[in-house]
C-alpha cells in the first residue's frame, strides 16, 4: 500500500508586510487554507505586545499553518504541511500574495519517504 501523508513547506519571509497585524495574519492564512482546498477546524493567534510578533496556527482536517514573525527583523518564518487533495504550494503562493515579502525561501519536504513501511 502506498501511504504519503503529505507535502510540508517551511517557508522563511523576509520584508512581508503586516508582521504586527494578528487579524490581517489570520485572514491571510485561514484564505491559504481555503486557497489550497483544505478545511479549516479552528484558529490560535497571540500578538506579543511587549515585542510586536504574532504567533498562529490554523488547524486543518489536513494537518496545519502556522506563523510566527519577528517584525523587528522583517521576517517571518510559515511552516505549511497538508495531507489529502490538498495544494500546499497554493497556499503559499496565497501567502506570498497576501504578504508580500521582498524575498521568499522555501523548503519542500515530502513526509514518509521511507522505502520500508513501518506498519
Amino acid at each position: 500500500m502506498d501511504h504519503s501523508p503529505g507535502t510540508h513547506l517551511l517557508i522563511d519571509l523576509y520584508g512581508a508586510r503586516h508582521l504586527t497585524d494578528t487579524d490581517r495574519l489570520r485572514t491571510a492564512l485561514t484564505g491559504a487554507a481555503r486557497a489550497a482546498g483544505a478545511t479549516v477546524l479552528s484558529d490560535h493567534f497571540h500578538g506579543f505586545p511587549d515585542r510586536g510578533g504574532v504567533t498562529g496556527v490554523v488547524l486543518l482536517a489536513e494537518s496545519h499553518i502556522s506563523i510566527h514573525t519577528w517584525p523587528e527583523i522583517g521576517f517571518a518564518a510559515v511552516d505549511i504541511f497538508m495531507c489529502g487533495r490538498t495544494d500546499a504550494r497554493a497556499a503559499a503562493a496565497h501567502l506570498q500574495q497576501a504578504l508580500a515579502p521582498s524575498d521568499t525561501r522555501v523548503t519542500e519536504v515530502q513526509r514518509n519517504q521511507a522505502s520500508q513501511p513501518w506498519l
